[in-house]
């Protein structure tokens, strides 16, 4: 046979495919559904390896699902808007939107090369006026429900970007896109009322059993509930008091200062008059924001010269700092610090002198001597020093505090979550405006429905800083739908997680204009039964898509809760870094060669290379390999088979060149295999009356491969999938079709290897089927099914035990009889030598198991 053509292969099929429509999805309800969806990718211009790694999994999944009979729902689209398009914009004198949709055609026609089965009618782009129009509709409606509000709060702002961040958006205290360090300012912004839903969202984490258990954790911690006591300090000298909130109302006694965030009114309110505090102030605002950021960072403080009254004790006080450690967003932005209990609090102390008191003991411990040296206690015990508390244990401390403040009316105990509303106001031009009017006289105002869409205009300019909307002559100026007078519309745009937050759902009914989508669709769709993307949108993309879900549901879109019943992350995609051993300087793969010691050098001057460690694939470090390039050498399905088989798909896959060759080789050896084989029956012949030995061995692989194959890839472990065909196929080569029914049997293996790897390797499947004599697509097949009586072992590996002591190991036909068992153990050598001429008592045998001697 002819050698195999992988590049007019893959066009051929890829063609076919698309002209019967293979993939496209309609709702049947007579067949089960099943919704795959990978993340939509955002259209940066290339796809790039992780790409290939998570589509080629979600398509594995679709393609096995279609073959089990379910109706499946598998589509693509783009995650268009955001700050990278007009970065370009600045950089390279284009529109935005030019940019993004000359990108979409590039990505789109790479990701069409990998075969994926994708109903490409379905396709939506998320900075098309038909997608973002339904989008400023949803925002009217949460106006309406009270999920939405406008606030004067501080924010995290990027000063390159000139825009505001999430926290979630705030890396180690940078832009999590511009790296630039995050400051802290005050603008009124939109919000969303993500903590409306905390409990919920929190519960709802029970019923998500196929989530990763870290995902949950995240999710779980990010919203953060927590029980504790809310109560005021009165303050010496001023009418008003200093609410805090904290967890450990039992370590009251133990306090030795108060401190309030930088952005807390009382410290506003100090460093109006106090030019000092105000600079300490302006340099926390200065610093990281995030949590990770403040824990890490030096514990600093500014005295404010204030003082508090102990809320059990009027004679004691307690110092009031401004700290940088303490945040407004949570809590109230105000504690009290324990230092013998909390190593942030221990940290501050020790930096300023305070007292460190212990008032939880270990019980083992002598509280005359028991002392916190650089490490605080955070362990159990009872309550020492603390007066009416001493003797209790830390949860009784804790609600006996809780009921004498509440008795006394100075606190309450309460539920606290971490969780903060979503600011999803952004200083930029690529997003979704909107859709509200400022108006002098009414105020905010809603833009009518029938005025929908608010659309960006094209003609913007990014010669300013800051948001081309607020600079653009005419298009944010209009007039009040209330009362006809001028006014101006809202020029800051959507978070462009809000467009992540649904996409989902429009993929559902993405044609239907009058709607986001119709109700019969999503009822039948959703929820996506597997949703597959990185771990790196466990809190940031996937939290506001379910709070964004039970904001439909709340406002009437949808009867929905959960978006995503079934979640799967992958790994990363690494490769070896390489740099000039001269200058330091990355070197990209295609930079270096191989010199004849088998050392890397550079091509082109074969100057020596420094091979680095194995990481994430980056531009920055230039160790990324190109899809494009890779497909166009050795097709589609090396690359898909090579990211299926190299290591479980959660975990981090490194790319070798040794890999993809490896790949590449079993595709032509298979290739071979089945075209090159000895003559075979016709399809569909029936099974013949007598098999070899040999040919009933290698029936039972296929028929135990097929069953393996099958709870494979319903759980995800591809790479062992991809071994038990490996396997098969070796074992199909030892037979040359010459003893009684092996020809038979070497056909049924065939067809059942390509019917097998068709989700792995669709092109090559394809085109096989057809080499074995079939007019159908494979595409359309059903899944092969095992025969159980094929797949059952005739024999058992049994255990023989003297005494509980392994001594011997025994194949024995499966359900033996008890006494052959008895003799067949009693007979081993091994064993002979453990009784030593030693009467034997009894024998124990467990069925297809062990066996156990007892003397």
């Amino acid at each position: 046979m002819s050698r195999y053509n992988v590049k007019e292969t893959e066009a051929k099929w890829q063609g076919v495919w698309e002209r019967k429509g293979c993939f496209t999805a309609h709702e049947d309800t007579s067949r089960p559904k099943y919704y795959v969806l990978e993340m939509f990718p955002y259209p940066s211009g290339r796809i790039h390896m992780g790409h290939v790694r998570n589509y080629t999994i979600g398509d594995v999944i679709a393609r096995f699902k279609r073959a089990k009979g379910f109706n499946v729902l598998h589509p693509m689209g783009w995650d268009a808007f955001g700050l990278p398009a007009e970065n370009a914009a600045l950089e390279k004198k284009v529109h935005p939107a030019a940019w993004t949709r000359e990108n979409i055609a590039t990505m789109r026609a790479q990701l069409k090369t990998m075969g994926l089965s994708i109903d490409w009618d379905r396709e939506v782009a998320t900075c098309d006026v038909e997608y973002y129009r339904h989008e400023q509709k949803m925002f009217l409606d949460f106006l309406k429900a009270g999920l939405a509000y406008r606030k004067e709060s501080w924010v995290n702002w990027d000063p390159v970007d000139n825009t505001v961040l999430a926290n979630e958006q705030v890396i180690d205290g940078r832009g999590w896109r511009t790296g630039a360090l995050v400051e802290k300012r005050k603008l009124s912004q939109w919000f969303l009322k993500i903590t409306h839903f905390a409990d919920d969202l929190l519960k709802g984490l029970e019923s998500l059993d196929r989530w990763p258990e870290r995902v949950r954790l995240m999710q779980e911690n990010w919203i953060g509930k927590s029980t504790g006591v809310r109560f005021r300090f009165e303050v010496a000298g001023r009418a008003d008091g200093l609410e805090v909130f904290t967890t450990r109302p039992d370590t009251l006694f133990g306090a030795s200062f108060a401190a309030i965030s930088p952005n807390h009114p009382l410290a506003a309110e100090l460093a109006a008059g106090n030019p000092e505090l105000a600079e300490f102030i302006a340099e926390c605002n200065r610093s990281g924001t995030s949590e990770e950021a403040i824990e890490t960072a030096e514990k600093r403080g500014y005295d404010t010269g204030l003082k508090v009254v102990h809320p059990f004790d009027p004679d004691w006080t307690l110092p009031v700092y401004v700290a940088n450690f303490v945040l407004m967003e949570y809590g109230t932005g105000a504690i009290f610090g324990c230092p013998a209990h909390d190593q942030r609090d221990l940290d501050f102390a020790r930096k300023y002198g305070l007292p460190v008191r212990p008032v939880v003991i270990p019980e083992d411990a002598d509280p005359a001597t028991f002392a916190v040296g650089d490490e605080a206690y955070t362990g159990p015990g009872v309550l020492r020093n603390s007066r009416f508390l001493d003797g209790l244990d830390v949860e009784s401390a804790k609600q006996e505090v809780g009921r004498r403040m509440e008795a006394a009316g100075q606190g309450e105990r309460t539920t606290q979550y971490r969780l903060r509303d979503w600011g999803v106001s952004r200083q930029r031009y690529w997003g979704c405006p909107i859709p509200v009017i400022h108006c002098p006289d009414c105020g905010i105002v809603p833009v009518p429905e029938s005025d929908l869409p608010v659309v960006l205009p094209d003609d913007v300019t990014f010669d300013k800083p800051g948001n081309p909307l607020d600079h653009h002559p005419t298009w944010k100026h209009t007039t009040c739908p209330t009362c006809g007078k001028a006014a101006v519309r809202e020029t800051d745009t959507f978070d462009t997680f809000i467009e992540s937050s649904w996409y989902f759902a429009r993929f559902c009914s993405p044609k239907v204009e009058t709607a986001a989508f119709t109700r019969g669709a999503v009822d039948y769709w959703l929820g996506v039964d597997q949703y597959i993307g990185g771990i790196e949108h466990a809190v940031l993309h996937l939290l506001y898509a379910r709070f964004w879900t039970r904001a439909l549901k709340t406002c009437g879109y949808l009867n929905l809760e959960e978006p995503f019943t079934g979640l799967f992350t992958q790994g990363m995609v690494n490769h070896e870094t390489y740099k000039d051993a001269a200058t330091g300087a990355w070197l990209a793969p295609t930079d270096l060669k191989k010199a004849e010691s088998g050392d890397l050098v550079r091509a082109d001057t074969g100057a020596p290379v420094v091979v680095g460690r194995v990481e994430k694939m980056s531009k920055s470090k230039k160790n990324v390999v190109d899809p494009a390039h890779i497909i166009g050498t050795y097709g589609a399905d090396a690359a898909r088979l090579f990211m299926l088989s190299d290591s479980p798909p959660e975990r981090d896959l490194e790319w070798t060149e040794a890999g993809i060759d490896g790949a590449w080789r079993y595709i032509n050896r298979l290739w071979r295999m089945i075209t090159e084989a000895p003559a075979l029956p016709p399809a569909g012949t029936p099974l013949p009356a007598g098999l070899s030995p040999r040919a009933e061995q290698a029936r039972r692989l296929i028929h135990k491969t097929i069953a393996g194959m099958s709870e494979d890839l319903d759980k995800f472990r591809f790479n062992k999938a991809v071994a038990r065909v490996r396997e098969l196929t070796n074992a199909l080569g030892e037979l040359d079709g010459s003893g009684e029914g092996e020809a038979w049997v070497l056909r049924e293996g065939f067809e059942a290897t390509v019917r097998l790897v068709g989700p792995m390797m669709p092109h090559l499947a394809e085109e096989l089927w057809v080499q074995l004599g079939h007019d159908t697509l494979l595409a359309d097949e059903p899944w092969p099914e095992a025969d159980p009586a094929l797949v059952v072992e005739d024999s058992v590996t049994m255990a023989i035990q003297v005494n509980g002591k392994l001594r011997a190991t025994l194949e024995l036909p499966r359900d033996m009889a008890k006494d052959a068992a008895e003799q067949a153990a009693l007979g081993d050598p091994n064993v002979q030598r453990a009784l030593d001429g030693k009467p034997v008592r009894k024998v124990i045998v467990v069925p297809n198991r062990v066996i156990n001697v007892v003397v």
